[in-house]
C-alpha cells in the first residue's frame, strides 16, 4: 500500500506549483484565444482527413497508407488530429441510437461521411483538431518548469516558463495541426532523461530501468513527430551521458541504442504496422539536415520576442563572464540551443529552431538563477522581472483583437 501510493503522497500542490499552474493556465488562455479567432483552412481538412483514416480505415488508396500518401512528415501529428474527431463521431454516432431519426447528429452511413460534410454536422472541429496540440504544449512547459526547478530552484523555474508561455512562435505552434511541437516535447525531454538515466547509473540499477523506459517512450514520440528528430534527440542525449556518467560510460551506448531501437518499433507500430508506409520514412530525404544562421536571425530579430533576445544576450554575457556560470548545468542547455538553431530540414518542412527553444529558456533560467544568487540577487531579479514583463507585454500585442 506504501509503495503503491508512495508517488501520490509525495506529490504536494503548495505555492511553486500553483503559480506554475497558473503560468500554464495563462498560455491556455492565450491558445483559446488564438483558436477562436481562427477558420478552417485547407491544411486543416488535410490534417483531419488523412488523421481520420490512419484510424478508421487505413490504406484508403491501393498502394499508399493514406489519400496524403505514405505520411513523412510526422505521422503523431495526424494520429492527434483525427483521434479527437473519430472519437467524437463514435460518440455521437452511440448517441444517435438514442435519437430521433430527423434529430441525429451523423446523418450518412458509417465509412461514408467525409471531414467536409462533418462541418456542418460538428461545429468544434476546429477546436478538436487543435486540442492534442495545444495539450501537448501544456505538457512541455510542465517538462521545462520541472527540469528547472529541480536544476535551479523555484526562482529559475519561474523564469523558463514565464519566457516559454509567452513565446509567440511557440503559441503559433500550439495552436494548428503539425509536428513541431511534438518534436519538441521528444527532443527536450528525450535529451533530458539521457541525463537522468546517466545520473541512475550511479545508484542501484532499478531506479535507471524506469527511465530508460521513459527515454524509449520520448524517443518514440521523436520518432513519430519528425524522423530527424531522433538521431538529434540521441545524439545529443549520448554526448551529454558521455559527460557526466563517470564510470559508467561503456553503459552509455548501449542504453542510447536500445531506446532507439525501441523508438523506431514504436514507429513502426504508429504506422499500423505497414511495411511499405514504414520504410517510405527513409526513403523520403525528410531527415536531411544542413546548417544556416537565417533561422536564428529571423527569431531574435523579431520585435515580438524582444524579452527573450534581451534575455539570452545577458545570460551569455553573464555566462562567459562569471565563472561559476560555466557548468555542465548550463552548458548542456546552451550546447543544445546552439545545435538545432543552426539547423534547417532540406527534404521535408521542419522547423528545429522551434526544438531549441525549451533549452533556450533552460539556458537563461539557469544563468539568471545563478544571479538571483549572487551578492547583487536583487538587482538581477529585478532586471530579470523587467525582461520576463517585457516579453509578456510583447506577447499578449501580439495577440489579434487583443486590444
Amino acid at each position: 500500500m506504501t509503495h503503491r501510493f508512495g508517488i501520490l503522497r509525495r506529490f504536494r500542490f503548495n505555492l511553486p506549483q500553483r503559480i506554475a499552474a497558473g503560468l500554464l493556465a495563462l498560455f491556455l488562455l492565450q491558445g483559446f484565444w488564438l483558436i477562436g479567432r481562427q477558420t478552417l483552412t485547407d491544411r486543416d481538412y488535410q490534417y483531419a482527413r488523412c488523421g481520420r483514416e490512419t484510424w478508421e480505415r487505413p490504406s484508403a488508396v491501393a498502394g499508399y497508407y493514406t489519400t496524403c500518401g505514405n505520411i513523412h512528415d510526422g505521422i503523431l501529428a495526424y494520429r492527434l488530429a483525427g483521434l479527437p474527431l473519430t472519437l467524437n463521431l463514435l460518440v455521437e454516432r452511440a448517441l444517435d441510437t438514442f435519437r430521433k431519426p430527423e434529430d441525429r447528429v451523423v446523418q450518412a452511413p458509417v465509412g461514408e461521411i467525409s471531414t467536409w460534410e462533418l462541418r456542418h454536422q460538428m461545429t468544434h472541429i476546429l477546436l478538436l483538431l487543435r486540442l492534442p496540440f495545444l495539450f501537448a504544449g501544456v505538457l512541455l512547459g510542465g517538462c521545462i518548469w520541472w527540469v528547472t526547478r529541480r536544476l535551479y530552484g523555484n526562482l529559475g523555474g519561474y523564469t523558463a516558463l514565464a519566457l516559454y508561455c509567452f513565446s509567440p512562435p511557440v503559441l503559433k505552434t500550439c495552436v494548428a495541426p503539425n509536428p513541431e511541437v511534438l518534436a519538441a516535447l521528444g527532443v527536450y525531454g528525450g535529451v533530458y532523461t539521457c541525463i537522468g538515466v546517466a545520473h541512475a547509473m550511479q545508484g542501484p540499477r532499478r531506479k535507471s530501468r524506469a527511465r530508460i523506459v521513459l527515454l524509449t517512450l520520448l524517443f518514440g514520440a521523436a520518432a513519430a513527430s519528425h524522423i530527424a528528430a531522433l538521431p538529434l534527440a540521441a545524439l545529443l542525449g549520448f554526448v551529454l551521458m558521455l559527460w557526466i556518467a563517470e564510470g559508467h560510460r561503456s553503459q552509455a551506448l548501449p542504453v542510447v541504442l536500445i531506446a532507439t531501437a525501441g523508438a523506431l518499433v514504436l514507429l513502426f507500430v504508429s504506422y499500423g504496422f505497414s511495411p511499405d508506409a514504414f520504410s517510405y520514412v527513409f526513403r523520403s530525404a525528410a531527415g536531411f539536415l544542413w546548417f544556416s544562421l537565417d533561422p536564428a536571425w529571423r527569431f531574435f530579430s523579431s520585435l515580438s520576442n524582444a524579452g527573450i533576445t534581451i534575455a539570452t544576450v545577458a545570460s551569455l554575457l553573464l555566462y562567459l563572464g562569471l565563472r561559476r556560470s560555466r557548468y555542465f548545468g548550463n552548458t548542456a542547455p546552451l550546447l543544445c540551443a546552439c545545435v538545432l538553431f543552426l539547423l534547417v530540414t532540406t527534404g521535408t518542412q521542419a522547423s528545429p529552431w522551434l526544438w531549441a527553444l525549451p533549452f533556450l529558456a533552460t539556458f537563461v533560467s539557469g544563468v539568471f538563477a545563478d544571479a538571483y544568487e549572487s551578492p547583487r540577487g536583487r538587482l538581477a531579479m529585478a532586471a530579470a522581472g523587467s525582461i520576463v514583463l517585457l516579453q509578456c507585454i510583447f506577447c499578449l500585442l501580439s495577440l489579434p483583437g487583443l486590444l
